[in-house]
């Protein structure tokens, strides 16, 4: 009878997990143009907790913040230049945040995940496809969006001119979850 509590434990476990992001297994990372030549860059730090219930994934929640001035474009002025307030105002602006307000299972591991996202002061509604999967041991959940960047004041002033600096930026995220 213990064993059989014991393995109904176990397997509840592996579906229904709450845990914190693992950071040094995550990334979110980022893909753009400027005076039409590609850019890319990432986040080094990006944290957060995400409760999965792979039997009701509807009921799953997912709450994610990025240290804004973790910015890497491979350069530390361009670095510091994004930190600054024309682009994110990381001393006024220091994280952006993502929290899920709902989950839709589209079959095969997709998923369609809606949330907020703020960034600089400015919260929006957006919709994300979503990819969950397990590998060696751990769950990983994938996703590319498209963000317009002056939906949320990145890159004011001169910055503003999407000839300059192109508006739509690829947002790719890789969240592993922590055992």
């Amino acid at each position: 009878m213990k064993r059989c509590l014991g393995l109904g434990a176990l397997l509840l476990a592996s579906i229904v997990a709450a845990a914190p992001i693992d950071a040094t297994r995550s990334s979110v990372t980022f893909a753009g143009r400027q005076m039409g030549v590609p850019i890319e860059g990432l986040f080094r730090r990006v944290s957060g907790d995400l409760d999965w219930n792979a039997a009701h994934p509807e009921q799953s929640k997912a709450q994610v913040e990025v240290d804004l001035a973790s910015i890497d474009l491979g350069e530390p002025e361009f670095n510091a230049e994004l930190q600054r307030r024309t682009f994110f105002d990381t001393t006024t602006f220091p994280k952006a945040t993502f929290t899920s307000v709902s989950m839709k299972p589209l079959g095969g591991g997709r998923f369609e995940v809606a949330g907020r996202l703020a960034i600089k002061g400015v919260s929006r509604d957006v919709v994300a496809p979503v990819t969950v999967r397990d590998e060696g041991g751990q769950r990983i959940f994938e996703t590319a969006f498209p963000l317009r960047r002056l939906d949320y004041k990145i890159g004011e002033g001169e910055w503003s001119d999407s000839a300059a600096l192109a508006n739509e930026v690829q947002v790719r995220v890789r969240l592993v979850m922590a055992r």
